[in-house]
C-alpha cells in the first residue's frame, strides 16, 4: 500500500477577510473531491488571511497509479484556482 500527500499553498492577494479565504478554500476543496475522490483539508495556515495551504491525501495499491493521480490533481489545482500557487510538493510513503 502506498500513501501519497500533495501539499499546495496559494497566496491570496487582496484578501482581507476570513469569509473570502473560506470561499476560495471551499470551492477548491469541493472541485477536487468531486473530480479525484481524494481527501483534502486546509493545514497550517488557519490564522493567515493571505495564505491558504491545502493537503491532498490518497491511498493506492499501485505506486504508478498514485503518482498519476496526484500529478493530475496538481494540474487540476493549478487550473481551477485563480489565486497564485506559490508552493507545491508531493510525498509518497510505502506501507507493507
Amino acid at each position: 500500500m502506498v500513501i501519497g500527500v500533495l501539499t499546495v499553498e496559494y497566496a491570496l492577494h487582496g484578501n482581507d477577510s476570513l469569509k473570502g479565504k473560506r470561499r476560495v478554500a471551499n470551492s477548491v476543496k469541493q472541485k477536487t473531491r468531486n473530480t479525484f475522490n481524494v481527501s483534502i483539508a486546509e493545514v497550517g495556515t488557519e490564522d493567515s488571511l493571505s495564505r491558504l495551504r491545502l493537503a491532498v491525501v490518497s491511498v493506492s495499491n499501485s505506486e504508478r497509479h498514485l503518482i498519476s493521480r496526484l500529478t493530475k490533481c496538481l494540474s487540476h489545482l493549478e487550473a481551477c484556482c485563480a489565486e497564485e500557487m506559490v508552493f507545491s510538493d508531493i510525498e509518497y510513503y510505502g506501507v507493507e
